[in-house]
């Protein structure tokens, strides 16, 4: 008797691991296409990329050059240009995009007339594609008849080569670029607004808190989170720019709008230095790495 009990027990207990197996297989199975595209379209090109930044791959040869894209990369010019350009056009973009989204969520967390239009008015730029959006401001920005001009000059106020001055150019394609990407920034940003408490302001309220200090105190540390995935994506979104630079400006005038994957692009289609372009790209995912690395480790640390 006692042998058939710890035969029936040893079958169960087969029966029980089988049926672990059985659901980690399943597991396995629903978690891979994630992990094929990773590997396959994201870990394979940037480990071809890293090798044909050490060659001087031109679509035809790929001779081991070592360290000497790099070199060439440091002392040029163009790079400089780019890098500052990147660094200049991503700061103003987040910064306005960040600052106008939470202030227009703000506003349109509150009940108005037409809340709906609004708010659709608003996110519906960030949904049209680049292209379009960006021939619209090229119309926008057209020197004798665009919008622009046409405004400052009723006015008074004389007109602006906006996409044909050095000065003007850059301003130019963030306003544009701020204006398409502001109501994303805004949705998430009520999205994070109508998560908070209702009983947090009533609290603060009790305790004498004015609308200020209510903002302060109350909405804007319970918005870290939010504030710091929207820092995040926008920081690499806004270093990959390059739909709006090629189609407005082509990175002129004199490269004052040029990027550094504007000057990738250049580099690979027009100069078809392969290998150089590969080395720029690997830069350009350093840069992006450290510094999401870098707010990662101090933006978890203030969420805590």
């Amino acid at each position: 008797m006692s042998e058939s009990l710890a035969v029936a027990k040893m079958a169960a207990g087969r029966r029980k691991k089988a049926v672990r197996l059985d659901e980690d297989r399943i597991g396995y199975m629903l978690i891979a296409p994630f992990y094929i595209f990773l590997l396959v379209f994201v870990l394979i090109p940037i480990a071809v990329n890293l090798y044909l930044s050490f060659t001087n791959y031109d679509l035809t040869n790929a001779d081991w050059v070592g360290l000497k894209n790099y070199r060439i990369l440091f002392s040029d010019s163009f790079f400089h240009v780019a890098l500052k350009n990147t660094f200049v056009y991503t700061f103003f973009t987040l910064l306005f995009t960040l600052g106008l989204g939470l202030m227009l969520a703000l506003v349109l967390n509150r009940k108005l007339a037409g809340l709906p239009f609004l708010r659709t008015a608003f996110f519906m730029p960030h949904i049209t594609s680049m292209v379009a959006v960006s021939m619209i401001w090229l119309w926008i920005y057209e020197p004798s008849h665009g919008l622009a001009n046409s405004f400052l000059d009723l006015l008074g106020i004389r007109k602006i080569q906006w996409l044909f001055d050095e000065t003007w150019a850059m301003p130019a394609v963030i306003l544009m670029s701020v204006w398409k990407f502001v109501g994303y920034n805004m949705v998430i940003y009520l999205a994070g607004l109508q998560s908070i408490p209702r009983h947090l302001y009533e609290a603060a309220s009790v305790d004498g808190a004015g609308a200020g200090r209510q903002f302060f105190n109350v909405t804007l540390p319970l918005l870290t989170p939010v504030t710091f995935f929207l820092f995040i994506t926008g920081l690499i979104n806004n270093f990959n720019v390059f739909e709006q630079i090629q189609i407005l400006t082509g990175g002129g005038p004199m490269n004052s709008t040029t990027t550094l994957v504007h000057q990738i692009y250049n580099r690979a289609f027009n100069d078809f230095q392969m290998g150089y372009a590969a080395a720029l790209s690997m830069v350009l995912l350093a840069i992006i790495a450290f510094i999401t690395i870098v707010n990662f480790k101090y933006g978890s640390q203030s969420h805590e």
